[in-house]
């Protein structure tokens, strides 16, 4: 498919173009050292599980699935530990559970994990206290800590970067294999968090009616013992493809196909920054046989964006393409529909998701960016109607979050003020939901599926 899709493309063809958002090493032989050190690395993930995935999302376009893509902002050398891990894994599989109930269809769970370790900025220095440095770009990048020394990029970190996904992969792979994803362990934890929420009665129906299920089927004998489907789950990873030496070095060619693959993840996208379409990071995506997304936000054009779609999905394959649409909460009931229907009118398939979280945050009064619960809630909800308006299909939610108690976003049911903030505001980059907020939100999009389920059954059923 590579092959066939991309005119005169190379894993290094990118280097052509014009770039942004990149660091400027200083020792440009020690990163070519770096870089062909990570040539000679095992792959982290395998084309045949990219395949697998690319055909999930084809079921997302086709509104058989729904995706929900979750996890850190920018993953951290410091805060490495399987404890952390296990807790943003089990705070998605909760929340996958709820929606597929909600949804009445499988849910495609796919991690920010293992290889989100940069981040694109808005400057490219800072300056306190009069001293001016590179900004902070990501751990795989330089250090977070302000002075001279950890702000210069440093090559070694790109495989720091590695060793740290490998070891992350290695874990969720055990995870989603080994029992710990078994729908009754799943289910309890849900239970925990519905008897000490204080919504806990408005979430107690679908919490009964899901035990009343799994009793059910395991009274016709499907269990854990007996269905493998009921004790382990697929899940996939994912990260932006901004630092392009890393992910040319570990693209490569599937032996069974002949294609080119990004080894580093099962799905890349391309940021709202970096999609020109004469750019670098568009250049580099459009040659590797991945599934691909790209974040469409309020400066996004219909004219410029179906450009995008033909440079990035030729052939229109189903499940090679997602538009992760980013406006804010006060613009994307104007914004997105011109572009619905733009991919509508050309016969474009893709699928839609909806990251709430970028076009929602701002500097609170005590200095601290944060997100507003309520504004992300708004904006999934905008882009719920949306979609329900133009007759097309909302395929799923992209969240910045993780299974730690930590204190950054604002609002939902546990109450976080301004003033709560400094609490355990621990992000390295941008605000994330907490495990009970991103489980609230769960439960709330459940009943926003549930609710779009039933209307749709109820113009079928009067249909001529």
């Amino acid at each position: 498919m590579a092959r066939k899709m991309a005119n005169k493309w190379a894993p290094d063809t990118w280097r052509t173009k014009p770039i942004i958002q990149v660091p400027e090493y200083p020792d440009p032989e020690k990163l070519a050292a770096v870089e062909a050190r990570l040539k000679r690395c095992p792959p982290l993930v395998f084309a045949g599980e990219a395949r697998n995935l690319k055909r999930d999302l084809a079921r997302v376009a086709a509104g058989q699935a729904f995706l929900l893509q979750g996890g850190d902002c920018a993953e951290s050398f410091a805060e490495f530990h399987p404890d952390n891990i296990r807790d943003t894994f089990r705070v998605l599989l909760q929340m996958a559970v709820v929606l597929t109930f909600g949804a009445s269809l499988p849910v495609i769970k796919v991690g920010r994990l293992a290889g989100q370790f940069a981040k694109p900025r808005s400057e490219p220095t800072e300056t306190q206290n009069g001293v001016t440095l590179p900004s902070y770009r990501g751990d795989m990048i330089n250090a977070m800590e302000f002075n001279p020394e950890g702000r210069v990029p440093d090559p070694e970190r790109l495989m720091q970067a590695y060793y740290q996904s490998a070891a992350t992969l290695n874990l969720l792979r055990a995870f989603a294999q080994g029992g710990y994803a078994d729908l009754h362990k799943v289910h309890q934890w849900n239970l925990g968090f519905v008897a000490n929420s204080p919504l806990g009665e408005r979430y107690q129906d679908l919490a009964d009616r899901l035990g009343e299920t799994l009793a059910f089927m395991a009274a016709c004998g499907l269990t854990s013992e007996t269905t493998p489907q009921i004790r382990e789950t697929a899940f996939y990873t994912s990260h932006e493809a901004l630092i392009l030496n890393y992910e040319q070095a570990m693209t490569r060619v599937d032996s069974t196909t002949g294609d080119w693959y990004d080894t580093s993840a099962h799905l890349l996208w391309i940021g709202d920054r970096t999609r020109a379409l004469d750019g670098a990071h568009v250049e580099f995506m459009r040659g590797i046989g991945n599934p691909i997304a790209f974040k469409a936000g309020p400066s996004t054009k219909a004219d410029e964006m179906l450009k995008l779609i033909d440079v990035l999905n030729p052939s229109n394959e189903a499940g090679r393409l997602t538009i992760v649409a980013r406006m804010g909460a006060d613009k994307v009931t104007t914004l997105l529909p011109p572009l619905i229907r733009a991919v509508k009118r050309e016969g474009k398939t893709v699928a839609w998701v909806c990251d709430p979280m970028h076009g929602n945050t701002v500097k609170s009064a005590t200095g601290y960016k944060t997100r507003a619960f309520e504004r992300i809630l708004e904006e999934v909800q905008g882009f719920f109607s949306v979609h329900q308006a133009e007759g097309t299909y909302a395929g799923g939610v992209h969240f910045e979050m993780t299974g730690q108690d930590v204190t950054e976003c604002t609002g939902g049911a546990v109450a976080i003020t301004e003033a709560n903030l400094s609490a355990r505001y621990h992000t390295h980059c941008d605000p994330r939901l907490n495990a009970k907020q991103a489980l609230e939100l769960a439960f709330l999009l459940a009943e926003i599926l549930k609710q779009g389920r039933d209307h749709a059954a109820q113009r079928a059923a009067i249909a001529p």
